[in-house]
């Protein structure tokens, strides 16, 4: 028996969708909380006869991933998303918002979207007739916001060779992704009153200055270095009317897929040590609190030839392109897992208040990924 998209996506209920990540947004589950979301989609799924398993962080049995699989045995593919949240902006207007086309409110793009399509594909594999049905997983993960640790227990367990990770790409397809360094920046100075500034040391005149000394490493710069970096924090002592003696910052630093986190994580020390020649006194320490490394898969793959006649029957444009922030697909990569990442929404307007994400989206992400399981959950 076989069976072609357009019948497979017949399957596939718009309205059904759209109430479900009306639901989902309304749900407010930022990393760490996100019980009463997995509980809304674990009841969705069991409202279809899917049949899900709970699976427990270590140490964490009140914060849970949700899984389910179709078929027998552990399947090569799973849809992976994760129903955390970054906190919201604001607690009394984070829900959803509709206008046309576009579903606003926290989580709409990053990822409720790409979980919602992909817990509607899964419905509609699973009313497929027996003989039809793909082997293929789904899981539903916590914490990706924070540490990644809902991936991280599932990567503990299963190691299928391709995850499809919803992530905001706009519905391009990523088979690159960029690497990932946090750094942490600490001056220390000398605390005075404030009015006697030329007795102390101004730790965050220091930082500044470090700052500014690392911006003009060819390695910052923004027009032709593969580097993209943001400066994401900065926090000085707090003790009233002096002169501060500590000054701490924090800088996101996203590599491209060819970039080694070690090789940049040394390159910036050398460039922070070198500061000490231009800023008298400086009392520098450099830290890299989370390294992961990029990945280039290649667009000559069993998905890759699934998605072009998937977007042809859709008629949608196909590029692919590499995914430039930090996501669970990095975290697969180490594992041996081959993650795509490909989404609706878009990281422009993830993890602020105008996050929203367009309802076409989320329906055709649905059906790419059920005609994708469909595929490769048959092909093996």
């Amino acid at each position: 028996m076989s069976l072609n998209h357009d019948a497979l996506w017949t399957a596939i209920d718009p309205q059904r969708l759209r109430q479900m990540l009306r639901e989902m947004i309304d749900i407010y589950s930022p990393s760490g909380k996100e019980e009463d979301i997995q509980l809304f989609l674990e009841e969705r799924l069991c409202d279809h006869g899917i049949s899900v398993q709970r699976q427990p962080l270590p140490d964490e049995e009140e914060r849970y991933n949700v899984q389910a699989i179709l078929g027998e045995g552990e399947p090569d593919l799973y849809l992976v998303g994760h129903v955390d949240t970054v906190a919201a902006w604001d607690l009394d207007d984070f829900g959803v918002q509709e206008e046309g086309d576009l579903l606003r409110g926290l989580g709409s793009a990053d990822m409720k979207g790409g979980c919602a399509a992909m817990v509607e594909a899964f419905i509609a594999l699973a009313a497929l007739p027996a003989a039809l049905r793909p082997n293929i997983g789904l899981l539903l993960a916590v914490g990706e916001e924070e540490s990644g640790d809902g991936s991280a227990a599932f990567l503990r367990q299963h190691r299928p060779a391709w995850a499809v990770i919803g992530e905001p790409t706009s519905l391009t397809p990523c088979f690159s992704h960029f690497g990932y360094l946090e750094a942490a920046f600490v001056t220390r100075g000398r605390r005075i009153h404030s009015s006697l500034p030329e007795l102390g040391h101004n730790a965050i005149e220091s930082m500044l200055r470090v700052l500014l000394h690392l911006g003009r490493d060819p390695l910052f710069d923004r027009e032709s270095s593969s580097l993209v970096y943001s400066i994401r924090e900065m926090s000085s002592a707090r003790a009233g009317f002096v002169v501060p003696d500590r000054c701490e910052t924090r800088i996101d630093l996203h590599l491209s897929p060819e970039m080694a986190p070690a090789a940049v994580a040394e390159a910036i020390r050398h460039r922070g040590e070198s500061a000490s020649e231009l800023i008298p006194g400086l009392d520098l320490e450099i830290d890299f609190d989370f390294a992961a490394p990029g990945y280039h898969l290649g667009g000559d793959n069993v998905l890759a030839r699934a998605l072009a006649a998937i977007y042809d029957q859709l008629g949608l444009p196909l590029r692919f392109d590499a995914f430039r922030s930090h996501s669970d697909g990095n975290l697969f990569f180490e594992a041996g897992v081959r993650p795509l990442i490909l989404g609706p929404g878009s990281l422009e307007v993830a993890h602020t208040p105008e996050e929203q994400t367009s309802f076409a989206e989320v329906l055709a992400a649905a059906r790419i990924y059920a005609a994708l399981a469909l595929g490769a959950g048959r092909e093996g």
